[in-house]
């Protein structure tokens, strides 16, 4: 660490800083010059030789990733000049490579500088490399040292103060990201653990809305049959009708916290895998449908032998909710058909559900898939908005995705893969 009197002997210092982008070269020159350093910048190594001929700075901090001259090969020429070869160069890199530590000690780097780096880790690294500067040895052209790495020969000519240097600097970038995933661990480890009470209140939560809430339902259920039974011949018409209008609510209450339960618990349970016939599961569900509602005439056209690998009892609610949409939007058209199968999109195997019903605006597609997020009222359609989030939830849980395309009048198709 830089002494308080070596703080005050390094300040006005000229760094080179060399970097095509503007952004970084920007930021550089800003943290540099607010701690005192005066600071020249080059877009490209070809700059950099052309301002070297002509200045020559306490250090050069330069990019690896640029056109034309990389910063391996500007090291390089750089060690090469005679009165720059003293000069310190810090190279900023991503170290995604062992080899680059290995480029790094081939061309006579200094020091890395690991991308992202915090102000006070790269003040600390330049303070380092200017006070050891005046420690050293006029550097001289050493004998190559040949070395072999993964199938390449590679020849180092750096003196053993600029290798510890480099090594040094390696070890330390690593210790900072290591202690960076610690940091990242521990905090993951914390919202899982926040992430745990909450489900566990969330259960609490969902017993008490099945057992609390449907009480006073049932009673509320309870007391209008009765009042219907008991007092139905003294009430006129409109009286008789709140009381209906009651019991309707309340069942349809019920029915919507049924929805939200199995929401919860489809979302939540454990994935057990095998491979399924969607074919017949599919064609069950059209045979369940029609009997529902008999006077209708639809036609299903169900693809033969389309297979997969999931859970059978979530695959088969994602089908019931696709299958049962189309029926559901389609009880107003003529000559109305569903359609499931598989295709082919993109080279990935798609499952789709199709139909000829009233479909919807592609505008609003985004909302489809939202807990709630009707695009037709319950005047039109009757529903509760869970069945396409429940779709989506359970399609996620197997790792794949789900999406939606429609027209107006012209009918929808669901799209899902696995």
């Amino acid at each position: 660490m830089a002494s308080h009197k070596e703080e005050n002997a390094l300040s006005g210092e000229e760094i080179l800083v060399i970097e095509d982008s503007i952004t970084q070269a920007e930021r550089l020159r800003h943290i540099l010059g607010k701690h005192g350093y005066r600071v020249l910048v080059a877009g490209n190594g070809k700059t950099a030789l052309a301002m070297l001929e002509e200045q020559k700075p306490a250090l050069i901090i330069s990019d690896i990733i640029m056109p034309g001259i990389n910063g391996y090969e500007l090291c390089r020429r750089i060690k090469a000049i005679d009165d720059c070869r003293n000069i310190p160069v810090i190279l900023l890199t991503s170290l995604s490579d062992p080899q680059d530590v290995i480029r790094g000690l081939e061309c006579g780097a200094d020091n890395f500088i690991t991308k992202p780096y915090s102000e006070e880790y790269l003040l600390t690294r330049i303070r380092y490399m200017l006070v050891n500067r005046y420690q050293l040895p006029e550097r001289t052209s050493l004998p190559g040292l040949e070395i072999y790495f993964s199938g390449e020969k590679y020849v180092i000519t750096a003196d053993r103060r600029q290798i510890l240097d480099l090594l040094l600097s390696t070890y330390e970038a690593a210790i900072q990201k290591n202690n960076e995933l610690i940091r990242a661990r521990d905090e993951l480890n914390a919202l899982n653990e926040q992430l745990a009470v909450a489900n566990r209140e969330l259960e609490a939560f969902s017993y008490s809305v099945s057992h609390d809430l449907r009480s006073p339902l049932t009673n509320i259920n309870g007391f209008c049959q009765v009042i219907t039974e008991l007092c139905g011949d003294k009430l006129d018409e409109q009286c008789m009708g709140f009381v209906r209008q009651i019991y309707n609510q309340t069942r349809r209450m019920d029915q919507l916290i049924s929805t939200l339960l199995n929401f919860s618990r489809l979302t939540k349970s454990e994935i057990r895998p095998e491979t399924l016939d969607l074919s017949s599961m599919a064609r069950a569900i059209a045979v369940a449908l029609r009997q529902n509602e008999p006077e209708r005439r639809v036609t299903f056209i169900i693809g033969e032998g389309v297979t997969a690998h999931g859970d059978m009892r979530l695959l088969r609610v994602v089908l019931e909710n696709l299958l049962g949409n189309a029926w559901k939007y389609t009880c107003k058209r003529e000559g109305a058909e569903i359609e499931f199968g598989v295709t082919e999109i993109g080279a990935e195997r798609t499952y789709f559900v199709r139909d000829n019903g009233a479909g919807f605006e592609m505008a609003q597609a985004d909302k489809l898939f939202f807990p709630f997020q009707r695009l037709h009222s319950a005047a039109e359609f009757e529903g509760h908005g869970i069945g396409l989030a429940t779709v989506q939830r359970i399609i996620q849980r197997h790792g794949g995705r789900v999406w939606a395309e429609g027209e107006v009048g012209n009918g929808a198709s669901f799209y899902f893969t696995l």
